[in-house]
Parts: structure tokens; C-alpha cells; sequence
């Protein structure tokens, strides 16, 4: 029962209370048709497939300014006629593909060539066996060992390279190299003052001991890390079956790890075919430019001796080399991709 505001009584159902705290406060949705939120009409949405290309220019802009114009700038000049004349004179003289010419029939660019090649080929050879060598090792090491281990590798990797180069030349120096210091050490002869920078022969076996030092650091970390990838189980089944610790290798680790093998050789492969300051500061491309490699030989061409459009037209051939020698490698990937 309930009192109005007159004092007059009147019944109520007992169950209205139920019923009115059973009833939702919320109106019922409306069941006409829904409303589409439009955007506010001062902003316009992008469309969906232009945000990703809006991100990404500004490095492609950075690239093609950083890039993309100094090699176009190079292939024109290696069509023109530039030495101490014309360098001076600021005059423009197109002779076609003359330097070309001249660079295919000289017996010392093609010795060079070949020098350069051989060079890469051993130094990524010796790299990718020792730096994988390294990082096995690196995933049998106790806690404290690995640590030791990887704290010298990132030491060495972080050093500085003309303070790398000194310290070597130091180290094979003709008059207090240790070196030479310990080979008389251990009895050898002859080594009284030896001059190790007199071919280039012995000059590019230092640099290439200097390349290699430098760059295991990268592969035996990036094994070590892919080699924690592996689960224990196969090497447990590996053990079970009776396999050794090379058929492991190649049973185990060396599939999981093909993509690390593959990229990395590609990284090593371009690293040292480029390589210019350690085999520079070293002897120059001395002696008599025996240990000069592509780069090296067209620094010296252009800058030494003055034939810029010569120099230009060998780091175009340098470039045209290595995208040849990278395409062959990438269609062996591909291959081995697709027979997977």
C-alpha cells in the first residue's frame, strides 16, 4: 500500500517491485537501420595501401640521395676523359667507352681481378670455418668461460680499424715486431730485422690474418645464437644413434642453421671484396702494387695518379663483378630453396 501526496491509500500488486527491478533503465536499441559513423569532415583517411610507402620514404629518399646519385654521377664519368687537364680546366671531354677499352685489354687490371677474387675466396673461407668453430665452442662453455670468451670476440670486433692496422704493423714490424722476436725465440733464423712487407704476397697474408681476426667476432656470435635455437631432443637422438660430432653437425646443426651459413657467407663475401682501408693502411698496395686489390687499384688510379674517369670506370666494373658473382649465389639459394 501507498500514500499520494492527497494522503489517500492505494493498493499496489506485491510483486511490482519485482517486476519494476527486473525492467532494464535502458531504452530498447532502435530497430530501424543501423547508423554509419562517417569521419569528421575536416579529416580525410588515407587509403589503406599508401601508409606503409609514406613510411618507408623517407629512408628511400635518404638512399637515393646517399646512393643512388653518387653511382649514377660515377657511371657518367667513367664515360669521360678526366685527368690533371681536365680536372684543372674543368673542361668535359666524353670519349665513350674507351676507358672500358683500356681497362679489358690491361693484363694488371685483369691480375688484379684475379688477386681480388682469390683474396675474398680465402678470407671467407677461413672466416666462416673459424667463426663456426668458435661458436660451437661457445655453446659448450660453462657460464663463465662463454663469457670471457665473448666479452674478447666483441672487443675485437669493436676495434677501431686503422688502430687494428697499426697494432699488426706494429706486431710485424721490421725492427721490434714480435713477431720476428719470436721466431728467433723458438730457433727459427733469418728472422733478424725481416722485413714481412717485402712482397705482396706476405703483405696480403697479414692483411688477410687482420680481415679474418676482425670479422670472426660477427659469425661466431650469430652462431652461438642460432645454435640456442636448436632443441636438446635432436641432439639426444643424434647421441642415441650413434653419430659423431662431425655427422652431428651435419645432421643437426647444419640444417636448422642453412638460412645463418647462407646470409652470413653473403654478408663476409661483400665485407671483404670491398675492403679498402685495412688493405690501404697497411703498405699502400705496396710493394710496386702487388697487394693492391679492385678498390685499392682504383683509388690509386684515380687519386694517385690522377685518371679520375679511369678510376671511375674500374669501381663500375668492381660494382658489375660483385652483382654477378651475388647473382650466381642467389640463384643457388633459390635452388636449394625450392628442392626443400
Amino acid at each position: 500500500m501507498t500514500v499520494d501526496s492527497q494522503g489517500a491509500a492505494t493498493a499496489v500488486p506485491q510483486d511490482a517491485p519485482g517486476r519494476a527491478a527486473g525492467k532494464s533503465q535502458t531504452p530498447p536499441p532502435p530497430s530501424g537501420p543501423k547508423e554509419v559513423l562517417q569521419p569528421p569532415r575536416g579529416r580525410r583517411s588515407l587509403p589503406s595501401g599508401l601508409l606503409p610507402y609514406l613510411l618507408v620514404a623517407p629512408a628511400l629518399l635518404s638512399m637515393a640521395v646517399l646512393l643512388l646519385y653518387p653511382l649514377i654521377r660515377n657511371v657518367i664519368l667513367s664515360f669521360q676523359q678526366l685527368d690533371r687537364k681536365e680536372f684543372i680546366t674543368r673542361e668535359t671531354v666524353w670519349i665513350g667507352f674507351d676507358n672500358y677499352t683500356e681497362l679489358l685489354g690491361d693484363s694488371d687490371f685483369w691480375g688484379v681481378v684475379v688477386r681480388s677474387l682469390v683474396f675474398t675466396a680465402a678470407n671467407v673461407a677461413l672466416i666462416m670455418a673459424i667463426g663456426t668453430g668458435i661458436g660451437l665452442l661457445l655453446n659448450r662453455l660453462g657460464k663463465w668461460m662463454r663469457l670471457v670468451l665473448s666479452l674478447a670476440l666483441m672487443l675485437a670486433w669493436a676495434m677501431p680499424i686503422i688502430a687494428s692496422v697499426t697494432v699488426f704493423k706494429w706486431l710485424f714490424d721490421e725492427q721490434f715486431g714480435v713477431v720476428n722476436w719470436a721466431m728467433r725465440t723458438l730457433g727459427f733464423d733469418g728472422y733478424e730485422q725481416h722485413n714481412w712487407f717485402e712482397s705482396g704476397f706476405s703483405t696480403l697474408v697479414i692483411i688477410m690474418v687482420l680481415l679474418v681476426w676482425g670479422s670472426i667476432p660477427f659469425v661466431a656470435l650469430n652462431m652461438y645464437a642460432g645454435l640456442t635455437t636448436i632443441g636438446s631432443e635432436l641432439y639426444e637422438a643424434a647421441r642415441m644413434d650413434g653419430a659423431s660430432g662431425w655427422r652431428i653437425f651435419w645432421a643437426v646443426v647444419f640444417p636448422n642453421l642453412k638460412a645463418f651459413f647462407m646470409i652470413t657467407t653473403f654478408l663476409e663475401i661483400i665485407w671483404i671484396f670491398k675492403a679498402f682501408a685495412q688493405v690501404y693502411a697497411m703498405n699502400a698496395g705496396g710493394p710496386d702494387r702487388a697487394s693492391e686489390t679492385l678498390p685499392v687499384f682504383a683509388y690509386v688510379e684515380g687519386v694517385g695518379q690522377f685518371h679520375y674517369g679511369l678510376a671511375a670506370a674500374i669501381s663500375v666494373l668492381t660494382i658489375v663483378m660483385l652483382v654477378a658473382v651475388m647473382s650466381f649465389y642467389f640463384r643457388l639459394i633459390l635452388k636449394q630453396e625450392e628442392e626443400q
